[in-house]
Formats: C-alpha cells, sequence, structure tokens
C-alpha cells in the first residue's frame, strides 16, 4: 500500500519499551504506520502539530500531561484528528472519561495485540471501538440513569436547536427557517452559531450529517 494512503499514527507512551512494542504491532499492518512518537502528554500535542497524523494513539498516565488531558488539548486544537486511549486500567470512571475528551476508542494495554489494529481502522471509519468490559459498563451505566430518572442520555441541544437544526439539513435558509418557526433571522442564526459550537461543527454539510444520524432527516 503507498505510504500516502496509510493511516499516520502519533503514538504517545511514556514507557520506550512498551512504545516499541505497540509499535511493532502497527507498523505490521500494511494500512497503519507510526509517523511520530511522544514520551509525554504535552510532547503528544507538539508532535501533532508538526506531523499532522490521521490518528493519536495515547496512553493514559502519561507524565507533563495525562493522555485524558492531551486529548481533550488535540480535539480542541485539531477536530479531524481521531483518539485513540491505550490504558492498562479497565476503570468505567477513565472510560467515560475518555469519551469525553473526544476519544473514539479506549483500548486495554493486555489485550492491544488482540484490539488495538481493529481499533484503529474502526476509528478512521469513523466508528467508536468499545471493548467488551466498557460496554457492560455502558449498559449499566444506562440503566442506572433510567433507574434514578435522569434524561437518558442527556441530550446536548435543546429543542428549538434541535428544530433549527433539521430545517438546516433539509436545505432551508436563515430566512425560511424564521418564517417557518415565527422568529427573528437573528435568532436563527444565533442558534445555528451555537449549534455549531455545541456539537464542534463547521458547515452546513456537517450539521446535515449529525442530524442524519441523530435520525432527525432520512439520508
Amino acid at each position: 500500500m503507498p505510504e500516502a494512503t496509510k493511516t499516520r499514527i502519533l503514538l504517545a507512551e511514556d514507557h520506550a519499551l512498551v512504545r516499541r512494542g505497540v509499535r511493532l504491532i502497527l507498523d505490521s499492518e500494511p494500512d497503519l504506520t507510526v509517523v511520530a512518537e511522544a514520551g509525554d502528554g504535552a510532547e503528544a500535542i507538539e508532535k501533532a502539530r508538526t506531523d499532522q497524523p490521521d490518528l493519536a494513539i495515547l496512553d493514559i498516565a502519561m507524565p507533563r500531561l495525562t493522555g485524558l488531558q492531551a486529548a481533550r488539548e488535540l480535539s480542541r486544537l485539531q477536530p479531524d484528528l481521531r483518539i485513540l486511549i491505550l490504558t492498562m486500567y479497565d476503570n468505567e470512571q477513565y472510560f467515560f472519561e475518555a469519551l469525553k475528551a473526544g476519544a473514539c476508542g479506549y483500548v486495554l494495554k493486555s489485550a492491544a495485540d488482540r484490539d488495538l489494529v481493529e481499533a484503529c481502522r474502526a476509528a478512521m471509519r469513523d466508528e467508536p471501538f468499545l471493548y467488551p468490559g466498557a460496554v457492560t459498563a455502558l449498559i449499566r451505566n444506562y440503566l442506572d440513569r433510567a433507574r434514578e430518572g435522569d434524561s437518558i442520555p442527556a441530550k446536548a441541544i435543546t429543542v428549538r436547536e434541535e428544530e433549527i437544526l433539521k430545517l438546516v439539513a433539509e436545505g432551508h435558509s436563515s430566512k425560511e427557517i424564521a418564517d417557518i418557526l415565527v422568529i427573528s433571522v437573528k435568532t436563527v442564526e444565533r442558534h445555528r452559531a451555537n449549534l455549531l459550537q455545541k456539537l464542534g461543527l463547521r458547515d452546513r454539510l456537517e450539521l446535515t450529517r449529525y442530524a442524519i444520524r441523530a435520525g432527525l432527516i432520512e439520508p
């Protein structure tokens, strides 16, 4: 496979021996290549800036900045960068924090030889990768919240924002949306700006994709 079409990976792990082992797993795959390595979270952010990888694999426990702190910062600086968290902790709290920080997958080091390559490919397909214990944790969390009467899951956007998102995705202009909802164009624009910011999206195309995923419109 030509270099240009391989997934370019940044690998951040503070133990050189572990890093070497993980790199061997990744570099032996025809569609993956490690283009940069980092020994801590701060260095990972630097390397992501200079090497422009497609995917960052971050160990959770690193000096200077943890993998979670680095993931938060990288999600903000490079929204298109896919992030996987590599950890020795089968811990629900870390797992949920990783998802909140912008990671699309959580891989246990003990199963890296089995799961990591699959997780990389899932990330590049924009699919989450969850190891079996994480799926159990998600379901348990969902059921606990249902039992306590919490909204499941907490919605990222308001009802009004959802209405506007749907109309934007259907191709209506701000003026048409204002007329349909009987509000001012300025209010429509404000809601639209809020939507982009809240959902971390950039334009109408991404809003439309989100609306399809959220089941608001048919693809």
